[in-house]
């Protein structure tokens, strides 16, 4: 019978051990009672022969053949002439047939009981299902003993379900609350700015409406963020593939943004091939890396170096982008690809930005049929790097 979940039996062989229990157990347990009943009506027997019968019975019992006659008359004398009656009225049949008459509610009994774990199990995830119906991920199933590995399987399996669930309830609700901050902010204050110019507090200028005009801007781009990663989440984020020299591509993206990065005394240092050809979305890759290389100059410009590297091969392209900033908690690398999360030190709100930066980065980087991963630099600070596959599959484009 074969072991799987964590030491326990199979279904097929927890169901077998049980049936196989109690019909060996039920026939074992019927011999004895006929052999115990032979027993005690020998030993009484035995009782009642005289001492020199008994030897004389005990020397034919041996070697009936040496006087068969004899034999026959003490067996008929002391244990009757039903002894070899081959009759099914015979007294030891009414015994074999009282005691299954009597092993059957035993039996009964027995199999319920050994099944009683696995209906208080299922009863038991049951309730926990109807809870969870019903709106609280909260609940576990508690995994009672004795039940086959496929039951159990399933409870750990259903516990993780509702782990995970209220782990996005959770997710969802700080989204909410953080998407509905996000929202407010260059509403409040475009909305403030107007309704001073209305009531004549500010005069409408040029300059006042410029200010509205960056926080309706500045809504634009986390409409249209929050916009890519729900495409991204439904499977719809479109990728327009190109064959491009992805190096010229960066060295481009690192043109772009230079003179913002020396007004923090940041530079770029750029090591790649001259040529890394690629199948990619020149947009979409582009924009990771102004998210990586706008977050480097915001969150790291103190260790003044954003160390940006193309490693290529025939398969993949690896964009390594590593800083010498403050870095992050270790516990927040798992976070920080989720949307509108910050690390509270080094990725505060006063440095700008929604927190929707390298969860667009994921998404573009999945729909790519690559991935982005975060790690701790060796010399400090953040290390990400990107591993895109050349070629991508048709069904992604």
């Amino acid at each position: 019978m074969k072991l799987t979940h964590e030491g326990k039996l199979s279904l097929w062989g927890w169901i077998s051990a049980r049936i196989l229990s109690l019909a060996i157990g039920t026939i074992v347990l019927i011999a004895f009672c006929m052999w115990l009943r032979f027993a005690l009506w020998n030993f009484w027997v035995y009782q009642q022969m005289p001492e020199t019968v008994r030897q004389e019975f005990s020397l034919l019992q041996q070697n009936p053949e040496a006087n068969w006659d004899r034999y026959v008359r003490l067996v008929e004398q002391y244990y009757g002439h039903t002894f070899i009656n081959t009759s099914v009225a015979t007294v030891d049949w009414l015994i074999l047939l009282s005691l299954i008459l009597v092993a059957i509610p035993i039996i009964v009994w027995l199999g319920l009981y050994g099944i009683k774990p696995l209906a208080r199990q299922f009863i038991s995830l049951a309730r926990t299902a109807r809870t969870v119906a019903q709106g609280n991920f909260t609940v576990q199933c508690p995994q009672i003993d004795r039940i086959p590995s496929e039951l159990a399987g399933l409870v750990y399996d259903f516990n993780q379900m509702t782990h995970r669930l209220e782990q996005y309830e959770q997710k969802l609700r700080t989204s909410n609350v953080a998407m509905a901050h996000e929202l407010r902010s260059p509403i409040t204050a475009a909305m403030g700015r107007l309704q001073g110019i209305l009531d004549g507090v500010f005069e409408p200028s040029a300059e006042h409406l410029q200010q509205v005009m960056r926080q309706l801007s500045s809504l634009n781009v986390l409409i249209n963020d929050l916009h890519l990663l729900s495409l991204a989440n439904a499977g719809q984020l479109t990728v327009l593939r190109q064959h491009i020299n992805i190096s010229q591509l960066i060295r481009e993206r690192i043109d772009w943004l230079s003179p913002y990065a020396a007004t923090k005394a940041m530079v770029f240092k750029f090591t790649s091939p001259a040529e890394v050809w690629g199948n990619v979305d020149p947009e979409r890759i582009g924009q990771i890396c102004l998210i990586l290389m706008d977050n480097a100059v915001r969150y790291a410009a103190d260790g003044g170096v954003l160390n940006i590297t193309v490693i290529d091969d025939p398969v993949h392209i690896l964009l390594q982008f590593v800083d010498h900033g403050p870095g992050v908690d270790p516990a927040y690398l798992d976070e920080m690809f989720e949307p509108f999360s910050r690390e509270e030190v080094s990725r505060n709100r006063q440095s700008g930005g929604s927190g929707l930066g390298l969860s667009i980065a994921q998404a573009i980087c999945q729909a790519h049929g690559g991935e982005i991963l975060a790690s701790l630099s060796s010399q400090g600070g953040m290390c990400f790097e990107i591993n895109l596959p050349k070629v991508l599959p048709v069904s992604n484009c």
